[in-house]
Parts: C-alpha cells; sequence; structure tokens
C-alpha cells in the first residue's frame, strides 16, 4: 500500500524579485517530508507558481507557512501584472495524489483556510471540490474583480468569505483554496507548422467541441460553410443534414444516430432549450475532462494540441493520443511525439503502460519500470523533450528508505553474515516469498500470448499480475522486518529508573513485540497468496518450466515458514494471552493450508520429472 501523498501548487503573486521567492519556497523546504518539485515564476504575470509534494500533516504545515511568509514579504498594494490575482497567495489547491481520498485532502484544505484565517487575519474562500456552494467551484468566478474589487465585494453579504474577516485586508487581498484533481497539461506535436490543422483537432478532442457547420466538409477549409445556429421550426443537427421541427425530434435523432444527448449539452452551455433561437449548434468533443487549443511552438518549429486533462481517471493520455493519432492520419498529418509539462502521477502512467501491453497481447505482470517504460516509449514523451522517470512521476514507488533491497546481491549477503542481529530470520523470510511470487511470474510470462496458449492466456496474465504485486510487497517488508526489530531494540534502551518512565518503557516494548510479530506474520500471510499463485501457474503453465514453478512454491513455503517461526519467537515475551493465543492459532492454521498446497504442487513437479 502506498503512503499517503499530497500535491500542493499555491500561485503567488510575485514573479520578479528573486530573492522573495526564494524565501517563500526555502520556508517551503524547511517542513521535513517535503519535496520541492517546480517553481516556475512569470516576470510578465509577476506570478510564481510553486509545486510541492509530501505527506498530509507536511504539506498541511508547508501551505501555510509559504501563505504566511508571502503576508509578510508581498504587498498588494503595490502589486501589478498581467495574470488575475486577489491576494498575495492567490490560490493555494491540494491534489490528492495516493493514499488519501479526497474528502480527507478537502478536510485538510479547510483547516489550512481555518488557520489563514484566523492566524494570519486573511479572508478565505473555498472553490473546486471544497466549495460550499456550487457558485464558488469556478475559481474565475470567485476572482472576478480581482483585488481591485475586494473592498466592495467583502461588504457584499453574497460574497462572504468563507473563512475569516469581511474587512478588507489591503497588504494581503484575500485567498482561495480547495482540493482539485491532479491537472496532466500534456501536449502532442504533428509533423506541420500550421496551428489550424492543431486547432482542428483539438476542438475535435475538448469537451467544449466547436460550432457544426454545413458546407464544405473539408476539416481545414471553412470558406462558404455555415454555422448552423437555432431558429424557431427549424432545429438542425450539427452532425448530418437532419432538421427537426422541434427540439424533441432534434434530441432523438442525436441520441439514435450519433449517441448523444442534445438537451444535455445545451444544458451545460447554458442554453434555455424552450428559446434557442439564433444559438449555434454545437457539436461534442471526444473526451470529458479535457481541454484543448492548438498552437505553433517555434521551439520544435511544428504545431502542437496544447492539453490539459483536468481528470486522468476520466481521460487518460493514452486515450486522447490514439484518437489523435487517426484524426491527424484523416488528415493527412503524423503525430511526432507528445510531452508531459511537469508532473504526471504514477497511476497515470501506469494506466497508458498496461494499456500498451494488453494492446500488444503482452502481459502486464512484469517490474513496475517495464510497465512505465512501456509507457514512456508508447506515448513518445521522450521524442519531443527530455523524460526522466524518477524526476517526473509523482508517487513513484523506490527504495528511498530501503536500504536493504537496494543492495547488490553481494553486499546483501554479507550484510546478512555480520555479527549483527538484524537483518536475520525474517528478512529472509520476505526475500524468498518474494523470490517464489518472482518465479511464478516468470512461468506465467513465458507460457501466456503464444500461439496456441488462448484458453490459458486469462488465467495466467491474471497470475503474473498477482505475483508482480506480491513480488513487490515482500520485497519492502526484507526492510520491514529490520526496522521492526530495531524499533524494539529502541524500546529496551529507555530509560527505566523513575516508575513512570518503568510504565512508559513496558508499554513501548510491548508495543515493539507486537510490531515485530505483526510484520513476519504479513510476510507468512503474503508468502502463502504466492504458494496458491503457483498452484495455479503449475496446473495451467508451460510443462517445461514446470521445476521452475516448484523451486518457487518451497521458496514461497520458507517465507511461510521463516514468517511463522519470527512471530512464534517473540510471542513467549507479549503479556496480553488473547494476542498470543490468537497468533498461535492463525499460525498453526497457517502452516497447515501452506504445507498442504506444497505437496500437492511437489507431486505434480515430481510426476513431470519421472
Amino acid at each position: 500500500m502506498h503512503e499517503p501523498l499530497v500535491e500542493c501548487v499555491p500561485n503567488f503573486s510575485e514573479g520578479q524579485n528573486s530573492d522573495v521567492i526564494k524565501q517563500i519556497t526555502d520556508t517551503i523546504e524547511s517542513v521535513d517530508g517535503i519535496k520541492l518539485l517546480d517553481v516556475d515564476p512569470g516576470k510578465e504575470m509577476n506570478r510564481t507558481v510553486v509545486t510541492f509534494v509530501g505527506p498530509p500533516a507536511a504539506v498541511k504545515t508547508a501551505a501555510f507557512k509559504a501563505i504566511e511568509k508571502a503576508s509578510q514579504l508581498i504587498d498588494m498594494s503595490k502589486h501589478s501584472g498581467s495574470h488575475p490575482r486577489m491576494g498575495a497567495t492567490d490560490v493555494c489547491p491540494f491534489v490528492p495524489v495516493q493514499g488519501i481520498t479526497v474528502e480527507e485532502c478537502i478536510e485538510l484544505s479547510k483547516e489550512v483556510a481555518g488557520k489563514v484565517a484566523q492566524e494570519l487575519n486573511i479572508p478565505v474562500y473555498l472553490y473546486e471540490k471544497s466549495a460550499q456552494s456550487p457558485q464558488r467551484e469556478n475559481l474565475a468566478i470567485i476572482r472576478k474583480g480581482e483585488y481591485e474589487a475586494l473592498p466592495t465585494k467583502l461588504k457584499d453579504p453574497q460574497w462572504k468569505p468563507d473563512y475569516g474577516p469581511t474587512e478588507f485586508n489591503a497588504r494581503s487581498g484575500a485567498t482561495v483554496i480547495g482540493v482539485r484533481e491532479f491537472l496532466i497539461a500534456y501536449n502532442i506535436s504533428l509533423n506541420t507548422r500550421e496551428a489550424k490543422y492543431a486547432t482542428d483537432i483539438a476542438f475535435e478532442l475538448r469537451e467544449k467541441g466547436r460550432s457544426a457547420r454545413r458546407g464544405n466538409t473539408n476539416p481545414f477549409y471553412f470558406k462558404g460553410t455555415e454555422i448552423l445556429k437555432y431558429k424557431e421550426n427549424h432545429y438542425p443537427c450539427g452532425d448530418c443534414d437532419f432538421v427537426g421541427k422541434t427540439m424533441k425530434e432534434t434530441i432523438d435523432h442525436c441520441q439514435q444516430e450519433h449517441g448523444y444527448e442534445l438537451a444535455n449539452l445545451l444544458s451545460l452551455q447554458g442554453i434555455d432549450p424552450q428559446k434557442p433561437e439564433g444559438q449555434s449548434v454545437k457539436k461534442p468533443g471526444k473526451f470529458k475532462e479535457c481541454k484543448a487549443i492548438g498552437w505553433m511552438v517555434p521551439e520544435y518549429d511544428r504545431a502542437q494540441i496544447s492539453i490539459n486533462l483536468t481528470n486522468y481517471k476520466v481521460t487518460n493520455m493514452h486515450d486522447v493520443l490514439e484518437k489523435t493519432r487517426r484524426l491527424a492520419a484523416d488528415r493527412g498529418i503524423v503525430v511526432t511525439g507528445s510531452e508531459i509539462v511537469g508532473m504526471v502521477p504514477f497511476q497515470a502512467l501506469m494506466q497508458s503502460g498496461n494499456f500498451y501491453l494488453h494492446r500488444q497481447v503482452r502481459s502486464a505482470g512484469i517490474p513496475i519500470k517495464d510497465v512505465l517504460q512501456t509507457a514512456v516509449q508508447s506515448l513518445g514523451i521522450n521524442d519531443v523533450s527530455p523524460f526522466n522517470i524518477k524526476e517526473r512521476v509523482i508517487g513513484l514507488p523506490d527504495n528511498t528508505n530501503h536500504p536493504l533491497i537496494d543492495m547488490k546481491v553481494d553486499a546483501f549477503v554479507d550484510e546478512v553474515s555480520r555479527e549483527s542481529p538484524a537483518p536475520g530470520g525474517g528478512s529472509i523470510a520476505a526475500l524468498s516469498g518474494s523470490l517464489g511470487a518472482a518465479l511464478s511470474s516468470m512461468v506465467s510470462n513465458l507460457t501466456a500470448n503464444k500461439r496456441g496458449s488462448e484458453e490459458v492466456d486469462e488465467v495466467l496474465n491474471q497470475a503474473a499480475e498477482k505475483a508482480q504485486g506480491l513480488k513487490f510487497n515482500l520485497l519492502r517488508a526484507v526492510d520491514a522486518d529490520t526496522d521492526a526489530f530495531n524499533a524494539y531494540m529502541e524500546a529496551r534502551r529507555l530509560p527505566d529508573k523513575t516508575t513512570d518512565q518503568k510504565e512508559k518503557k513496558q508499554h513501548a516494548l510491548q508495543e515493539g513485540l507486537k510490531s515485530a510479530v505483526q510484520v513476519p506474520y504479513n510476510t507468512a500471510l503474503m508468502s502463502l497468496d504466492a504458494i496458491k499463485i503457483a498452484e495455479t501457474v503449475v496446473e495451467y503453465g508451460n510443462p517445461n518450466s514446470i521445476t521452475d514453478v516448484g523451486v518457487g512454491a518451497q521458496m514461497a513455503f520458507a517465507g511461510v515458514m521463516g514468517g511463522i517461526y519470527n512471530v512464534l519467537i517473540n510471542l513467549g515475551d507479549i503479556e496480553d494471552p488473547h494476542f498470543v493465543t490468537d497468533m498461535k492459532q492463525k499460525c498453526n492454521e497457517l502452516e497447515q493450508e501452506a504445507a498442504g498446497l506444497v505437496q500437492k504442487i511437489s507431486k505434480k513437479v515430481e510426476k513431470r520429472i519421472q
């Protein structure tokens, strides 16, 4: 399971004074656990966009400290710039990246808003998913009139801040805080210098769509065409020559022939279906949560489609790219690559990698870095500008805090062999279970997606993917077991001279022992799951690789027994009798199930060998 991670992208009304910007970013970086990802100042806009990421508590602290520092350094009464703004910290969005729900993130945003209002005396408006009413979801509506309109706006009961005073804060203005989905800035390059081609495709992609036309169907030549508009008793379809005598007639036609509901489209655009006269007919775009425009990029000497994916869980990069490739081909144009501007969530890139693996009829049950590399190559995001996975992917699983599994094999074996008690049997058990899962994944991938394997592809592809997940989690348990042991040893070193110290030490020791029990027990459970996968693979996998599955099952069984041994040895010092009895029973049942499965697998392996 991934650690909770939140991204924060505050916009500060200062883009010219580098010293002020650095003081703000230094304040952010001073918070433990925070990683500063990007600082993007704009001189003409006089505005800087900062991006940082970290665990929720750290992000909450860093966001407040940054807003506080900005209020000390930036005087809005002297500010001017081309970008709309209403405060020293103009807007501060929080983005749930992984391991945290939108609801939890909303609560975090409210806590920051309350603290800013109370301690800094700054009016705060909540927007996007944190908004208290639909009228305040849109940032542009809240910010209308900008800083200069605040003295009058704050007196209007309809614009009372969600937090903080209604008095005008001349120095800091007001701040907008809220939660939004992760926005992926994604550009697709074309083999043309003509921006109109990119614009035309962008209109096809974006949710907003385009005005429907009648006449010449050439997408690049609109001369002589007519933008269709609604007239009384004249309701034309935007995709064909059908003209309805009533709105309902046209809606029914659009539903049956083109698969979209015109009434819903009109409603989204604020058009009254009862009084549509003069309004242009809109042809909806292909993708929800997608904004797009076309432009020329002198740096690349090519036209690009600039895309904002405002919710990658609804529309991902590969969806848009594949449609763009088809639309470009229809127009005699070629996609020459794409690029991600800024950061991209790990899950979004994994989705694209899995999409292309499945399209290639390959198993997605391969190492994470291979899936991500498939995404990079298939999307072409290293073809336009350099893309470094480690630097550009938010939430990327790594071994930064897992020094053991980052070692070379010989170094790890040497570390085990030294006189220190950790890493010990618990870490080796986790490594054994991980190797067992890896072998099942290997045999699954060797067997599936080959000529004649169609009947077993689905079951083996699923087995490979499950095995990869177990392999990853068991590898992390190699360090987790050592960490749990070290935590127990730290508790043993606590002082115990006074009665209070003795009680605290005893409590810490008991909690440390329970943790030292739970970690290897989880290792045993995951290793049992690896044996279950081996049972599937030995049934459907290539018979020529059956011994590899047998070895994997034995390694996973070592993981089960090693985990159980480490549970039982630590139970002797635990004073909670119910906990001890329950764990012993669970270990006994787990051992019996694992032994039975391994024996069954071994018989099949030995029969094949003989």
